[in-house]
């Protein structure tokens, strides 16, 4: 049974020893019993109400020859808490609220620190009597309770909670952020800046204890900025608690002093940990053995365990290069988990590392720095695990692994000293050729190639792919490089990544021939598939350090079918090119292109001659795809863009079942007039829904085919595709005749095929003209031809000398005019000389 105990409340500080008689110590469990008389006399006091009782029935005094057993003090504590034990059991004791806000009594000996940094000493503690305030006694002060005061981090029973286990997002926190914020800027506005009243306002709407943390927290980012002057040595630092909150600056000690006095106002457990931090004027690589700690932040005990927060961290950046401070809350350093902390700082005690399993001072050095953002993000570095690379053959490696799409770039620069200077974040685009970055689906690789011997720093910079604004620094590295690689001019690639853009699948990418690796290219051709999940418009880019754009253009040419997108690509000069890749929904004209992939491709053998590149004049459309299909136009003959011809010609079929009026146009890269233009090298002949197209080509070369289509009454033709014609004959493929309007559909010449007849010869001719009542041969005189049981026209006609062309000509109607089908030419006469 507790034993009511009153303490007269003090209004003001004191300070005196307290000796204890040999009468009232016992020794066992380190208790010390007051005599019942006194007791009596205590409890009958009318000076003693209920109120008083029973809080100080929670007071425990320990016995001085037991310290070791005694309750451990709330850790950095600013006002020295005793404790005072009454029992009359000594099995039986009652304990020190943790809400209760205490003035202690010392021994006149210890020493008046001040109150930033005061703190007993365990054996002043076990001789202290504390006094509780009346107002700060919480209403549940009836019920005994353990005291909660740790300075050892203490093993958790069961599984440690993390953050996420602690909130889901820092969303959960909007209204307690806002109502701080608030009345942050009103406390200031008022010049209030006693730690007591800041705190009972800031935390005058939390619900819990995690709550009134995160108010703490929240003010102390929002109010106090870094004094990088004071840093600096600049002007004096600011000491007491009161001049830091006044001038709303201070350095990493006032940040960690601000939340223990703060967090002691509210009764919660709160330590200052010393120790190294990879902040500004960090070198990376410098041993810190014999270096002093540089930094302090805090740890709190909540929920059963302690856990970590830097509010000097949280508050912002310091700008070393223009010597100023960077006001931006970094929420990732609100009770973040040890396994995170730990690669940014390192406390003094190995304790405070709070790691089921810690790490020496050595490999804290090694490790490779990540900033929040690296966190935040849900990055993992899979490859190296320090931070020094050394390159092997001029190259090194990092490997970092995301869980959704991420967008990264990375920044390659001669060696300094320090961590913190340089670019913090990086716009969409990178002129470092020093690398080739590649995403893949879950991982982003950057192979690094430095120019020359010597140190460079690495930064890799990412963003959420969807998100807007720059990309932020999220790690870094070293680079030694002993002896450069060899290389090549690597085109800049200012779509950041090679390979696969992570937003491909969003764009309707669903796969692709080429991995992100570099590609190497066979004989100067390389040809790339993409899968599309819907119908999709494709534009490529290819760049080559030593090519023009014209040359360029002339080295693509693309074909777009409904669920494949393909692309060939001729190289003209060794090295490496970038091939970019663009696509939007084929449908929605007004969309913008956007970059779904970007290739490196490496051409180091045969490359090809600029007489072998594809005419200049080649649409985005090549080959049998998706414009035909909507158009009607199916079962083509050659079902690709690219056609070799080996004999100097060929015949191109399809079906046209819309029966559309169509066109074709035939031509080339000319570096000479043709002796006849390309269109006599063009026969269209169309039956029934059939339609053949005939190619007979003059000499070696690339030509470009058109095909074309008048998709409404009156329209205008309309392209629907080209063909790439790749004639390797040497023999000059003769000209059709010469067609005219009348040549319709139904119409075709079956003899004879050229168009350039030989003189004075006669010629057999048979053609199929619907509808015809006459058909004749004109030239020095008219042969009309007979109609068979075929319904084919035939006979023979002369050609005479070269100075007539023959006329194919038809009557339609009741009339006697006849229309011109289609003119043949003859030969010239061989001189006998």
């Amino acid at each position: 049974m507790f034993a009511d105990v009153a303490i007269q409340k003090f209004s003001f500080p004191f300070t005196r020893a307290v000796k204890l008689s040999s009468e009232e110590t016992v020794t066992q469990k380190g208790c010390t019993l007051v005599k019942s008389s006194e007791l009596r006399e205590l409890k009958d006091s009318p000076t003693v109400n209920k109120h008083s009782r029973a809080t100080a029935s929670r007071a425990l005094v320990h016995n001085d020859n037991q310290k070791q057993d005694s309750t451990k003090l709330l850790p950095g504590a600013d006002m020295a808490a005793g404790l005072v034990s009454v029992c009359d059991n000594a099995s039986q004791c009652a304990v020190v609220s943790r809400q209760s806000i205490c003035m202690s009594v010392k021994e006149e000996s210890e020493d008046q620190r001040p109150a930033a940094k005061r703190q007993l000493s365990s054996e002043s503690a076990a001789r202290s009597i504390t006094t509780v305030k009346k107002s700060a006694v919480r209403k549940e002060v009836d019920q005994p309770r353990q005291a909660r005061s740790r300075v050892q981090p203490t093993p958790c029973a069961g599984k440690r909670k993390h953050r996420k286990d602690l909130f889901s997002s820092s969303e959960v926190f909007h209204r307690i952020d806002s109502h701080v914020i608030r009345t942050g800027l009103e406390l200031k506005g008022k010049h209030v800046y006693d730690v007591k009243t800041i705190v009972h306002n800031i935390t005058r709407e939390s619900r819990d204890e995690l709550e009134r943390l995160r108010a703490i927290w929240v003010w102390l980012c929002h109010n106090i900025e870094y004094d990088v002057s004071g840093y600096l040595g600049r002007s004096e630092r600011l000491s007491s608690l009161e001049e830091v909150i006044a001038a709303g600056r201070g350095v990493c000690c006032s940040y960690s002093n601000l939340c223990t006095e703060m967090c002691r106002e509210l009764g919660i457990e709160c330590q200052e940990v010393p120790g190294h931090s990879k902040g500004v004027g960090y070198r990376p690589g410098q041993s810190l053995r014999q270096v002093k700690s540089d930094h302090l932040w805090n740890a709190v005990f909540l929920g059963g365990q302690w856990l970590l927060l830097d509010a000097c961290w949280g508050a912002g950046r310091v700008d070393m290069e223009h010597e100023s401070f960077v006001r931006r809350f970094d929420d990732f350093y609100f009770l973040t988990d040890p396994e995170e902390f730990i690669d940014s700082h390192f406390p003094d005690e190995e304790k405070w590392q709070l790691l089921d399993t810690p790490i020496t001072l050595e490999e804290f050095e090694r490790r490779v720095f990540k900033t929040s953002a690296f966190f935040t993000l849900g990055l993992k570095l899979i490859n190296p695990h320090h931070f020094h690379i050394v390159t092997d053959d001029g190259e090194a490696n990092v490997s970092i692994g995301f869980s959704r799409p991420t967008t990264f770039t990375y920044e390659v620069m001669q060696h300094r000293d320090l961590l913190h200077c340089g670019v913090l974040e990086q716009k969409e685009s990178s002129s470092s050729s020093f690398g080739i970055l590649t995403v893949s689906h879950r991982s982003m690789n950057l192979q690094l190639l430095p120019p020359a011997t010597g140190s460079y720093d690495c930064k890799v910079f990412a963003r959420v792919e969807k998100a807007s604004g720059p990309l932020v620094w999220v790690c870094s590295f070293t680079v030694e490089c002993p002896a450069p690689r060899a290389m090549e001019v690597i085109p800049e690639n200012p779509y950041l990544s090679w390979g696969m853009q992570p937003v491909a699948a969003s764009l309707g990418v669903a796969g692709c021939s080429q991995s992100a690796e570099v590609a190497e290219v066979d004989k100067g051709v390389f040809d790339l598939v993409l899968k599309s999940s819907r119908p999709l418009m494709l534009l490529c880019e290819l760049v080559h350090p030593q090519m023009e754009a014209a040359i360029a253009k002339r080295c693509l040419a693309t074909q777009i079918q409904p669920d494949s997108l393909l692309c060939h690509v001729l190289c003209p000069f060794p090295g490496f090119y970038r091939l970019s890749v663009f696509v939007r929904d084929y449908e929605k004209s007004d969309m913008k292109f956007q970059n779904a992939a970007n290739f490196l491709l490496h051409c180091k053998g045969k490359v090809c001659h600029l007489d072998e590149l594809f005419p200049s004049n080649l649409g985005s459309a090549c080959g049998p795809g998706t414009r035909t299909a909507e158009a009607g136009l199916s079962k083509f003959s050659h079902n690709a863009s690219v056609v070799s011809i080996q004999q100097g010609k060929c015949n191109i079929t399809f079906h046209n079942q819309r029966d559309l009026e169509l066109h074709c146009t035939l031509s080339r890269e000319e570096s000479k007039a043709p002796a006849l233009p390309l269109s006599r090298h063009l026969l269209c002949t169309y039956t029934d829904s059939k339609v053949t197209v005939s190619i007979s080509l003059p000499e070696v070369g690339v030509y470009r085919l058109g095909l074309y289509a008048r998709i409404g009454p009156g329209g205008e033709f309309s392209p629907m595709c080209d063909f790439v014609l790749r004639n390797s004959c040497a023999l000059a493929g003769l000209p059709f005749p010469c067609i005219y309007s009348a040549w319709r559909k139904g119409c075709v010449l079956f003899e004879p095929r050229s168009g350039l007849l030989d003189p004075l010869s006669r010629v057999h001719f048979r053609v199929r003209v619907p509808g015809a009542l006459r058909v004749s041969v004109v030239g020095e005189t008219r042969t009309d031809l007979t109609l068979n049981k075929s319904r084919v026209w035939e006979g023979e006609a002369f050609t005479g000398d070269a100075l007539q062309q023959l006329k194919l000509a038809a009557s339609f109607g009741e009339s006697s005019d006849m229309a011109v089908l289609m003119t043949f030419d003859t030969k010239q006469l061989e001189s006998k000389d």
